[in-house]
């Protein structure tokens, strides 16, 4: 299964792009210190969260409305992270963007900001859906134990055909009981040997996958946690 592919989840997303109404990609605004890439000036004494958005943004815009799961609330979910005292780096990803590719730039990226000064612990890679699998796909590519990541209705048989996926780091898997378009992390998780921390998380908010368009502070509250 390709990443273009990606599983049920993406497939069901596309379908519904052509309802949505697409919007302008969110600018950088350093005032609220969110970013679409590296802020110029890096600070190694700040805490860093880079959110990786749902499929369905790729193809709809930044605000779209999915027939089943309703808005898609993604400006307000990185301004609360911003609020909540990070440097938050998030981009709008292109239509039809590869997983595996972007997965190479957020490692990068990650991977400047400790070039720069960062500690590991100061930094969080949260991903939501394919943006979860990118996620996943980092942690595999930075085997880095003290980076801290988070998957969000992520898991599911797609992994299946990737078994070079070992995940690294402090991972906190979340997803919503509801959903039947992912499964758990557990699998994943025992790919690895390593002794960092894994912790999973189901939830009960209903509204299936949709549960994370919004921000609710049942699934906030612990990525915070684990992030800080």
């Amino acid at each position: 299964m390709s990443w273009n592919r990606y599983g049920p989840i993406v497939l069901c997303l596309v379908l519904v792009a052509s309802t949505c109404g697409a919007e302008d990609h969110p600018k950088s605004d350093p005032a609220l210190r969110i970013f679409t890439d590296l802020p110029v000036q890096i600070d190694p004494n700040s805490r860093y969260l880079f959110y990786l958005h749902g499929a369905i943004i790729e193809h709809a815009g930044v605000r779209p409305t999915h027939p089943k799961f309703g808005v898609y609330e993604y400006r307000e979910i990185l301004e609360i992270f911003a609020g909540r005292g990070f440097v938050v780096i998030s981009e709008a990803r292109p239509a039809g963007t590869n997983g595996a590719v972007y997965a190479e730039k957020v490692a990068d990226q990650v991977g400047a900001l400790m070039k720069g000064g960062v500690s590991p612990e100061h930094i969080t890679v949260v991903g939501f859906s394919k943006g979860g699998g990118i996620a996943i796909t980092a942690s595999s590519i930075l085997s880095e134990e003290r980076l801290n990541f988070v998957f969000m209705g992520a898991c599911g048989p797609w992994l299946d055909s990737r078994p070079e996926i070992v995940p690294h780091g402090r991972l906190l898997a979340l997803r919503e009981k509801s959903d039947d378009l992912v499964g758990s992390c557990e699998e994943l998780f025992a790919r690895t040997t390593s002794e960092g921390e894994r912790k999973e998380i189901i939830l009960e908010l209903g509204g299936g996958h949709g549960a994370f368009y919004r921000p609710q502070s049942e699934w906030l509250g612990p990525v915070v946690e684990w992030a800080n």
